[in-house]
């Protein structure tokens, strides 16, 4: 399996990384990404990626909007031609918190889209209650031409159908398992499946059984399990079908 998001970067992993790290590899995670949201964690993300020999994601999030500065941008760059770098995130936008300004926020999605066509990596995006306005910039922008995922989806399907006709695909984790998220059990039935990444995004939105505990790697077969069930097929042909779909859209990750 691979799992396409986590921020085993945060502080909460300090202690026990390695022995995380060899769990996820027990419980069959090959490879994952270690995202970073903010320019100290995209270095962490980084360093942490060549410890464990993972791929790593830098970017600044919607809710630090105001750090992207074409500074922060600059070593955004210089820090994306490390070998183990395979994206370009975690950026995007988030209208539920407002943390940062929408403008801002849009303003340096823009950027970092333009940044990832540069360095010829696919995007790692967060949106929340902003899909119409990501959807928009990804078109303006012809983000196309990075291509990338929408981590966490949690859209309707029609959301799902706009970003997935623009080539992106759509990253499940946790929530997919949560009794109340028939509605995006239902959506993501009308996605084609070879669109659709696994993920954990821990230490968050871990799944039942584990529902409010920190999250990790090894938890992913659970996110696997429920969307076989989903299907109606095999969970083996659930983690070969996402694992073929992660190595499209991260290029870098196969080669690690």
């Amino acid at each position: 399996m691979i799992d396409t998001h986590t921020h085993l970067n945060e502080p909460r992993f300090v202690e026990d990384l390695f022995v995380v790290r060899d769990r996820a590899r027990d419980a069959g995670i090959e490879r994952l990404i270690v995202v970073g949201y903010t320019l100290a964690t995209s270095r962490e993300a980084l360093r942490v990626a060549k410890q464990t020999g993972d791929g790593a994601a830098v970017g600044i999030h919607p809710h630090d909007a105001a750090e992207a500065t074409p500074e922060a941008l600059e070593t955004i760059r210089d820090l994306a031609s490390s070998p183990p770098v395979v994206a370009i995130g975690e950026t995007g936008l988030d209208f539920h918190y407002d943390h940062s300004p929408r403008e801002t926020q849009i303003d340096r999605f823009r950027a970092h889209i333009r940044l990832a066509k540069a360095c010829g990596l696919p995007l790692i995006m967060h949106c929340r209650e902003a899909y119409e306005e990501l959807y928009t910039v990804l078109v303006e922008e012809d983000a196309r031409e990075a291509g990338g995922v929408v981590h966490c989806f949690w859209g309707t399907a029609e959301d799902a159908r706009l970003i997935v006709d623009l080539g992106f695909y759509l990253g499940v984790g946790g929530g997919v398992t949560f009794p109340k998220s028939e509605e995006l059990r239902q959506t993501l039935l009308t996605v084609p499946r070879n669109r659709i990444l696994l993920e954990t995004d821990c230490p968050y939105m871990a799944p039942l059984p584990y529902r409010g505990k920190r999250n990790e790697p090894a938890y992913l077969p659970y996110v696997a399990e429920r969307l076989a069930q989903l299907y109606d097929a095999p969970v083996e042909k659930v983690v070969e079908e996402t694992k073929e779909n992660a190595f499209r859209c991260f290029p870098r990750l196969q080669r690690l």
